[in-house]
């Protein structure tokens, strides 16, 4: 059996503010425990004026919350919003299958590893497209091929393909611009579900801000993607849907769509730091 042996401790009286037990600050040999370097860091930032603190905590520190929260919110006299955002783990797949990685055999991965592996701009978007408390299946093979199935692929190709089109009609702003009237002529289903997604995009910006979640905006940009990638499709089956047609009314009307499009997926792009090609 144990001996336990009475002795005087610091303690942070973390009860009082929420948490389950109060919380030692120093050891028995009267070093200070990490809780008690976590305060002052975050006494640090709070003496520097910043009203929100913002803590990413990884899957195993999800019971870290409470203790750091109370601590937060005794030292700026619960003045400071203090958010836990807890991160699940990302699993690694290579050819389908879990790359199993062990410090101990010293065959695991750093993230510069998987950028050097895949680019930047793939670890970002697969990073960012998945909630942060939902664990996130990264595979290797998926992100570099080019198709449906690389989601950073499929958007980026998207915007080339809505430059292509602009392109090759030698389009202007300035040229259409001058008659929303023509806008009129958009009339096919997949026009106006294009339509009605591009409205939603500065929602979908505003509650990825207000609630601290990106990954809001790479599943905009797929399902943009997806749609546009569809409504170019229909015109290649059918002659009368094709973006460029002999009728110049329609034609101008869906080349302010296509333009509208490409400048939504560059600018939701440009907010996540991922490049956005004119050729691919």
């Amino acid at each position: 059996d144990a001996k336990w042996e009475e002795r005087e401790q610091l303690l942070f009286r973390s009860t009082i503010f929420g948490d389950d037990i109060d919380r030692p600050l120093q050891k028995h040999d009267k070093t200070w425990t990490y809780f008690a370097g976590d305060i002052a860091y975050h006494a640090n930032k709070i003496e520097r004026k910043f009203d929100v603190l913002i803590n990413i905590l990884g899957a195993d520190h999800a019971g870290y919350t409470k203790r750091i929260s109370a601590a937060v919110s005794a030292i700026s006299k619960k003045k400071t919003n203090l958010i836990c955002k807890v991160s699940q783990l990302v699993k690694l797949l290579k050819k389908g299958e879990p790359f199993k990685m062990s410090k101990r055999k010293g065959n695991y991965i750093t993230i510069d590893d998987l950028v050097n592996e895949v680019g930047k701009d793939s670890v970002r978007f697969m990073m960012l497209s998945r909630s942060n408390d939902v664990e996130l299946d990264f595979d290797f093979e998926k992100v570099t091929e080019k198709s449906k199935d690389n989601p950073v692929f499929y958007v980026q190709y998207a915007h080339a393909r809505c430059m292509s089109i602009l392109n090759s009609y030698n389009f202007r702003l300035e040229d259409l611009s001058q008659n929303f009237n023509e806008l009129s002529n958009l009339n096919l289903d997949e026009e106006k579900m294009l339509i009605k997604y591009l409205c939603s995009f500065f929602n979908v910006i505003a509650l990825s801000a207000i609630y601290f979640e990106p990954h809001r905006i790479t599943n905009f940009l797929y399902d943009l993607a997806k749609i546009f990638h569809n409504y170019w499709g229909v015109g290649n089956l059918e002659k009368e849907k094709r973006i460029i047609s002999d009728n110049q009314e329609i034609t101008k009307a869906r080349l302010m769509l296509t333009y509208s499009v490409s400048e939504v997926i560059k600018k939701a792009l440009g907010i996540l730091k991922i490049k956005c090609p004119d050729q691919m």
